[in-house]
């Protein structure tokens, strides 16, 4: 089984060509991201299927936000997928009621705190405090640490001040907004290669597109790997 350090994120419009994709990749990768776009492409049966059949880890980013009996209700059926990571925004309310609906299950908790798509015009435009966004991610993360997320979502820029938080002790700290050296940046804007982000505290990236647009995918994940500290 290879690195699962490497998540890689298997933003395809559906399950099929998911499928496909893990079956091109086979043994270079053993952790997986399905988000949102896929939810109706058969993103769920897909999960399930590369968990229990394939023997992969699976990390379904839904970043789940709503009143706490809603996302506690939603948690609770989607921890019966026996699935590894979960996402939700890094509202403390949203966290405590995610963890209360994954009581019991092996489903760990993973809260964002600011999308690595954003820069300070986005908060700017949607009304978000003023400030730096390093010390806003860090905030956010501190306070989903203490409402009980298992981990956080950041851009690998953050993450090396949110694993000096005394909070994050024991805790995770996964990155998307990775990007191998020389690859397009596309819609992410604060980035950083695979192996500083993993200097920087990181224990999980997320790729996506360098890898699933690579001529060779298992070996743009090998690649990868190698650089990897």
């Amino acid at each position: 089984m290879s690195d699962d350090r490497l998540i890689v994120a298997l933003d395809v419009p559906n399950a099929l060509d998911g499928l496909a994709l893990c079956e091109q990749l086979g043994d270079a990768v053993s952790f997986y991201k399905i988000g949102l776009g896929m939810l109706t492409g058969g993103g769920l049966a897909l999960a399930n299927e590369l968990k229990q059949e394939h023997g992969k880890r699976v990390f379904l980013d839904m970043k789940l936000f709503d009143i706490g009996a809603t996302v506690e209700n939603a948690v609770r059926g989607l921890a019966q997928f026996d699935l590894d990571f979960l996402t939700v925004h890094g509202d403390p309310h949203v966290v405590r009621a995610a963890k209360e609906g994954a009581a019991g299950n092996d489903l760990q908790i993973l809260a964002v705190t600011i999308l690595t798509s954003l820069d300070r015009a986005d908060l700017d435009a949607a009304l978000i405090q003023p400030g730096n966004i390093a010390d806003l991610v860090a905030t956010r993360a501190a306070r989903a640490f203490e409402a009980g997320a298992d981990g956080v979502i950041a851009s690998p820029n953050e993450a090396a001040m949110i694993r000096a938080l005394p909070e994050a002790a024991g805790k995770l700290i996964v990155t998307p907004g990775v990007r191998p050296e020389g690859a397009d940046a596309g819609d992410q804007k604060r980035i950083a290669t695979p192996a500083a982000s993993i200097a920087a505290g990181a224990d999980h990236i997320v790729v996506g597109r360098p890898v699933w647009r690579a001529a060779d995918p298992a070996q743009a994940a090998r690649d990868i790997l190698d650089t990897l500290p």
